[in-house]
């Protein structure tokens, strides 16, 4: 996966319901850039949700494919955290999570209604979405002196980078997002001007 200049993802939350036998699943599907960003949504969700028996739910993060997580919260195992990441994976997505809630319905579902139930209830809530393509990016910090700053945020703009954060002082510091496939473009240019420092960021 790591020769590729794009990624696929979702561009803004979605959410879906499935019903079965009493028992009410309802599918949330967000965009998220780290691990943190999605327990953020999580507490959210837990506290607009307290009285659902499972919070069970699946992300995929990064290009490189190792960084994911499912997690079936005391749904019998397998029956939950899985059937949502497999319908992230066979979306072809990252940066995306899903986190069902399921209301008890009072009826047991056993394990292949449980695995349909929150497979079914993921694809639903990504089927609602609309799916981007996005540019895979390599951050960078780079330090300039004011008087650069034109300079500066014109390469950004012309090779459609991120900036990430800034600090404008006397000297000036922003962390940006390059384009992987534009990476050798952007550091030749920035580092034909006089007094900018240009560091990967970590």
């Amino acid at each position: 996966m790591n020769d590729q200049d794009f990624y696929t993802t979702i561009e803004k939350p979605s959410s879906a319901e499935f019903k079965d036998r009493g028992s009410k699943f309802i599918a949330f599907a967000f965009p998220v850039e780290s691990a943190d960003d999605f327990k953020k949504q999580l507490q959210i969700l837990k506290k607009e949700h307290p009285k659902a028996v499972h919070h069970c739910f699946a992300y995929r993060i990064g290009t490189d494919g190792n960084n994911f997580r499912s997690s079936d919260d005391g749904e019998p195992s397998g029956t939950a955290g899985k059937p949502i990441l497999g319908q992230v994976d066979s979306k072809g997505i990252t940066n995306v999570a899903v986190i069902v809630v399921r209301y008890w319905g009072g009826t047991m579902l056993g394990v292949p209604g449980l695995i349909n139930a929150y497979k079914t209830s993921a694809a639903l809530a990504l089927q609602v979405t609309p799916v981007v393509e996005k540019q895979i990016e390599v951050n960078y910090s780079i330090e300039f002196d004011y008087t650069q700053m034109n300079d500066v945020m014109m390469v950004m703009k012309q090779f459609n980078c991120t900036i990430h954060a800034n600090e404008m002082k006397l000297f000036c510091n922003i962390k940006a997002g390059i384009p992987k496939n534009r990476l050798d473009g952007v550091l030749n240019r920035l580092e034909d001007l006089q007094h900018v420092t240009v560091k990967k960021a970590g």
